[in-house]
């Protein structure tokens, strides 16, 4: 259910700022909206798997601090977070 390397890495170069980077907002974002969107096929088949859904949560709850953190930081960065990957309004 993880990630493979592959994955990751096609994410990481896809939203980072520059060559070395693999830790930045943006890439953590785009990470862990990768690992919600798998998890939550994943418990649409098993809806009694309790220790998955806790973790779907604490994973939108990271996902949603580093959203508040980048909105503040850096608006610009926030809006193109955001519009490249289809999330919120």
């Amino acid at each position: 259910m993880a990630l493979s390397v592959d994955q990751k890495r096609g994410i990481v170069e896809s939203h980072r700022r520059h060559e070395l980077d693999t830790g930045s907002a943006e890439v953590q974002i785009a990470l862990l909206t990768t690992r919600i969107t798998q998890l939550t096929e994943h418990l649409k088949g098993h809806k009694k798997d309790h220790s998955s859904r806790r973790g779907l949560l604490k994973m939108v709850g990271k996902r949603s601090s580093l959203l508040k953190f980048l909105q503040s930081s850096d608006r610009d960065k926030y809006l193109d977070t955001i519009a490249r990957l289809g999330l919120r309004k």
